[in-house]
């Protein structure tokens, strides 16, 4: 029995996949990037938060804390690409479209998961408390975040973040069948670089930039307090429909808030 159950993961595991995954999500960041930094609204960002990180990281406790969530990244990756995602994935590319429309249905899945555990785990709710709150407080001693400021939080809270976005492939394999590996390195490369666009710091936001500095201000409106919305982190879509929107007003709809005059 013991022999026909490990026979059994060893014909459902698609390493060689994974590994292709990670090599790809590597490459398609790093390349992105580098592509990106050479237009000049870009450029000027990169710059702009590659000081502001130089500034935190002369503090002892903030250089620690990165240097401690880049240790522990390196355990979750192997957990994620060596015993997770290799039961996730299939050879092959389907098409265009239907690549696309994973990645949508993957990403949306992911941000309403994220959005409920950001607003009632994470911070004070009615529901539940926010039994989290005591972890997710050490992101938010960022009030006005930049860049790297999405990787200075608590590892619990990385294990979190990670672990639903991996629960959220994992989960839907299970109902709509295996990914492909573009998919996989698509929404692994959008959710990270989203996450780390929201805490950049824009100095403008022109022409076909300003809503990318619209929602990197919608997230730092969040950071400015402890009681803000804006929960979501791939779109603000969630947010819109819960009502918890927060333009930097002092709260959001349903929450006490103060009045413009």
């Amino acid at each position: 029995m013991e022999s026909e159950f490990f026979a059994g993961i060893a014909r459902n595991w698609e390493g060689l996949l994974s590994l292709y995954a990670f090599v790809g999500i590597i490459v398609v960041t790093l390349v992105g990037s580098k592509l990106l930094s050479l237009i000049p609204a870009i450029g000027a960002q990169v710059r702009l938060n590659k000081q502001a990180l130089a500034s935190r990281m002369e503090k002892p406790s903030y250089s620690a804390n990165q240097k401690w969530n880049r240790k522990w990244a390196i355990g979750f990756q192997v957990v994620i690409f060596l015993a997770i995602l290799p039961f996730c994935l299939k050879p092959g590319f389907q098409s265009v479209w239907g690549t696309l429309l994973d990645c949508f249905i993957v990403l949306m899945v992911y941000d309403f998961f994220y959005y409920l555990t950001h607003r009632f785990l994470f911070h004070d709710s009615p529901f539940l408390g926010g039994p989290l709150k005591w972890m997710h407080a050490i992101h938010h001693r960022q009030h006005n975040p930049c860049r790297m400021d999405s990787s200075y939080i608590h590892p619990l809270e990385v294990a979190i973040g990670l672990g639903l976005y991996v629960a959220t492939i994992a989960a839907l394999s299970a109902i709509m069948g295996r990914f492909d590996v573009v998919t996989v390195v698509v929404t692994f490369v959008a959710f990270s670089q989203i996450n780390l666009h929201n805490h950049n710091l824009w100095g403008e936001g022109r022409f076909l930039w300003g809503y990318a500095k619209y929602a990197s201000d919608m997230h730092h409106h969040h950071h400015a307090k402890f009681t803000g919305g804006n929960f979501a982190t791939i779109t603000l879509l969630y947010d819109w429909m819960f009502g918890t929107l927060d333009h930097g007003e002092g709260g959001y709809s349903g929450m006490t808030r103060k009045k413009k005059a």
